[in-house]
């Protein structure tokens, strides 16, 4: 990778892209942990450059009524005070307002280019062009978006010299310590609600684990592949012969939920379901297996939620962000439910949170991210 301690930035008008696309409800900033992780990059640049132009999506656009309810404008504010510097918010860049304005701007969210034939997503040349006018240099640290060629991110870097930011160093960093001369044993704690979603990350680090522990919604497709009664859960049909091949093959590494709570909140072993339970949270029985597996690990990796936690479900996600927090072990955060949970359960804890939701998964799938700049 090229770094930013690999371009000179100093007197330069630097562009970095960030991502700043945090939870924002009713103009209150929910999770700031994409901006306080950004502020390492930003504080290194501006005690170098004589200017600095910052661009970052917010949610998906795709109607006017979208870009009222997703403006940079708060991300912007808060991010001022953060820092204690004036930043000029600015709808459109052009010479005259970056010539005029503070040391600091911040544009309008880059997808609002979507509305006109998805330039930004589609990675515009023209688009690409305008925004590497704005600077000398460009910097991507929005690692949460190097899984896409955008024009914010790609784009930009074909026009000026451009290097990774410090964030996305250290992304890329901490997940190759998932990939390569991992520390072992090496368990992995797989939630969330599709299989399908994920099949490419567990083909690649199931070879590669000791345990793969599959919780959430997802353990159903896996339990209705061994033939087992789910009742009214959730299962992906159409991935029951993969759930099946997976455990015919690596039956010893994969640990699955045997009970649940149900609809009424009270626990039922899978083995008793009748055909009207639906499970919404991992049972305390699965929680004691899945401590048993963990407790003399040295690397972890947790990504998906084990239940219905922002619906109350949260006994097992819960649980196990406290449990893994009083571990001695390399432990990776990598989701965004899984890291706000995380945020909400254990506030102070010691764990690596990825930033990267779909980058860092298509990164362990062993996949060339095109939003992060070689060397």
């Amino acid at each position: 990778m090229k770094t930013i301690k690999d371009i000179d930035l100093n007197n330069k008008k630097v562009i970095i892209r960030f991502d700043y696309n945090v939870p924002i409800q009713d103009g209150v900033i929910q999770d700031d942990t994409r901006i306080i992780k950004s502020l390492k990059t930003l504080n290194y640049v501006l005690e170098r450059a004589s200017k600095v132009i910052i661009l970052s999506h917010l949610g998906r656009i795709k109607s006017e009524e979208d870009k009222k309810n997703n403006s940079l404008k708060v991300v912007c504010d808060y991010l001022s005070k953060l820092i204690n510097k004036d930043i000029a918010f600015c709808d459109y860049v052009d010479e005259e307002n970056i010539i005029n304005n503070n040391d600091i701007i911040m544009m309008e969210n880059t997808r609002f280019f979507d509305l006109d034939n998805k330039k930004e997503s589609n990675n515009d040349e023209s688009l690409s062009k305008y925004f590497s006018s704005f600077g000398d240099v460009f910097i991507n640290d929005a690692f949460g978006t190097c899984h896409r060629s955008n024009s914010s991110n790609v784009g930009i870097s074909n026009y000026l010299p451009s290097c990774n930011g410090f964030l996305v160093e250290e992304e890329v960093n901490n997940l190759n310590k998932l990939l390569y001369d991992t520390d072992h044993p090496y368990v992995v704690i797989m939630g969330g609600k599709k299989v399908s979603d994920k099949i490419q990350v567990i083909n690649n680090l199931v070879k590669k684990v000791d345990k793969l522990l599959i919780g959430g919604a997802m353990t159903f497709t896996f339990l209705k592949a061994l033939g087992k009664n789910v009742g009214s859960s959730y299962y992906e049909e159409d991935e029951l012969e993969y759930a099946k091949d997976l455990l015919d093959n690596y039956s010893d590494k994969i640990v699955l939920t045997i009970d649940c709570y149900i609809e009424d909140k009270t626990i039922k072993d899978i083995d008793n379901f009748s055909d009207n339970n639906i499970g919404y949270d991992i049972g305390s029985n699965t929680i004691d297996i899945f401590k048993d597996n963990l407790k003399d690990a040295k690397t972890v990796f947790f990504n998906g939620p084990m239940g219905l936690f922002e619906e109350g479900y949260e006994y097992g996600t819960k649980e196990l962000c406290n449990y893994l927090n009083t571990l001695d072990s390399y432990i990776v955060i990598g989701g965004g439910d899984t890291v706000s949970a995380v945020n909400k359960y254990v506030p102070n804890n010691k764990f690596i949170i990825s930033t990267g939701g779909g980058a860092s998964l298509e990164y362990l799938e062993g996949k060339k991210l095109p939003g992060i700049i070689e060397g």
